[in-house]
């Protein structure tokens, strides 16, 4: 007496093209929010400074 026939999943290696794929869209992603994190700090440096030598900001503490 032979019970139903299950369909079992066949295991495969790692497809290599596939993780290829896969590294280079991570590290695309990781970059950009990277490259993004740069030019946010590289605005707030550049304000700073336009304000510095505007003389609307000082980096010299007020004696009392």
């Amino acid at each position: 007496m032979a019970g139903p026939r299950l369909a079992h999943a066949t295991l495969k290696g790692p497809s290599v093209v596939k993780e290829i794929i896969i590294g280079i869209a991570l590290g695309l992603a990781a970059g950009g929010v990277w490259k993004m994190h740069q030019w946010n700090e590289q605005r707030k440096t550049r304000a700073f400074y336009d304000l510095l030598e505007r003389g609307e900001i000082t980096v010299v503490a007020e004696e009392e």
